[in-house]
């Protein structure tokens, strides 16, 4: 089943580089498996951008479940931007 990427995400995405098997970060892989990890860690980084580093809701924009997000983000070293601190309650 085919997930549907939100026309604000797709529209917030890097355009891709003139060349589309240009190497990327050191230690990963040219070609066809380095593109893909490329492209995922694009997309993670631009939708956290735009949810403005909140990762429950960069994982509901993009159809994953948060933890798995998560991983995502710790393998392919996703510069994310530290998490937007949590409200306080205001009940002592």
């Amino acid at each position: 089943m085919a997930v549907a990427i939100p026309c604000r995400v797709m529209n917030a995405m890097p355009q891709p580089t003139a060349s589309p098997v240009a190497p990327v970060a050191s230690g990963t892989p040219a070609g066809y498996h380095g593109a893909v990890s490329d492209f995922k860690r694009r997309l993670i980084e631009a939708t956290l951008h735009q949810m403005r580093g909140n990762r429950t809701h960069t994982a509901r924009a993009l159809g994953l479940q948060r933890t798995y997000l998560l991983r995502l983000i710790r393998e392919l070293g996703v510069a994310a931007p530290p998490p937007p601190p949590r409200r306080r309650s205001l009940a002592g």
